[in-house]
């Protein structure tokens, strides 16, 4: 008699964030007891866009939680760039404010990439700045993309050392692949970046130990394409048409990953689930940039968040 498929462990993101959260709570509060420093974060929306509501809601809920200062500035989208900037400069100067997040995307009569560079690298808690990309590619400390950093806590987290895995990461974006690597490459993988133009990309992906999907197509990575018992990290997040006839009809949709999680979760060792996988580490791991920021602003060595 044939052996039941194997099914791969779940990693609960969403749990995992949570707990992350509590200790960046922590943290912070023994920096403010030691140092009389409160990790501040600022939040920046231009215009109405209900996602980017919701999203920036949620950010200020959570940094509150944690025990931080939590400022929303919230401007019309009529707002010009020049506007914006002051005000950037103006929390660039405020020593009471640690990170600065400009919610994307911003108004069409806005140079995203202008805005982005006026920051201050020090207090960039998306990592975006070309300072801090140049910083990780070094391998010198600054503030990293949260949603890389949060895919690292989670694989570390599971498996970890992670020195001498084979790491392929699809999806070569500025946001989430390209940070990845060089995260990946910083912990002793061996890293290969795929994309659209990668030749038999399911041979490639059969090789990883560590396979992260970041290429926003619902569902595109098959389980055959996986290596058995390998770590899998899906960062997609895609909005298809409900299953039920009925409701795609009306419009209903429903969220799934970059990766086939019934075929994948049937091969992988390890998987994390959409919704509930990457998602939720990404408001927990801007606080802990917050926090490193506030720490590293006062001359103060951060704690350990991954313990």
């Amino acid at each position: 008699m044939s052996a039941e498929p194997a099914v791969a462990a779940v990693i609960d993101g969403k749990a995992f964030s949570q707990g992350l959260v509590e200790r960046v709570a922590v943290a912070a509060s023994r920096l403010e007891a030691a140092h009389g420093v409160k990790p501040g974060l600022a939040v920046i929306i231009v215009g109405e866009d209900p996602a980017s509501q919701i999203y920036v809601r949620n950010k200020g809920e959570t940094t509150l939680k944690a025990g931080m200062r939590s400022d929303t500035h919230r401007l019309a989208e009529t707002t010009t760039q020049d506007e914006l900037l002051a005000l950037i400069a103006q929390l660039n100067a405020d020593a009471g404010i640690h990170g600065i997040l400009v919610q994307l995307p911003l108004p069409a009569h806005i140079d995203a990439s202008a805005v982005l560079a006026a920051i201050d690298p020090d207090k960039d808690v998306d990592g975006f700045h070309v300072v801090n990309v140049g910083r990780l590619s070094v391998g010198v400390r600054g503030l990293v993309p949260c949603t890389p950093l949060g895919c690292l806590m989670l694989l570390k987290d599971q498996l970890g050392d992670l020195s001498g895995l084979n790491a392929v990461i699809v999806g070569r974006s500025n946001i989430v692949g390209k940070p990845m690597a060089q995260l990946l490459i910083g912990e002793s993988c061996t890293v290969t970046v795929a994309h659209s133009r990668t030749r038999d990309l399911p041979a490639l992906c059969r090789t990883a130990d560590i396979l992260v999907a970041a290429v926003g197509r619902p569902e595109m990575i098959k389980g055959d394409w996986i290596k058995p018992g390998a770590t899998v990290i899906d960062v997609g997040i895609n909005r298809v048409p409900s299953k039920d006839p009925v409701k795609a009809a009306e419009g209903k949709t429903r969220v799934v990953g970059d990766v086939d999680f019934a075929g994948a979760s049937q091969v992988a060792g390890r998987i994390t689930p959409v919704p509930g996988g990457v998602g939720p580490m990404t408001i927990a791991c801007l606080l802990a940039n917050t926090y490193t920021a506030a720490c590293l602003s006062t001359g103060v060595e951060p704690e350990d968040l991954n313990a």
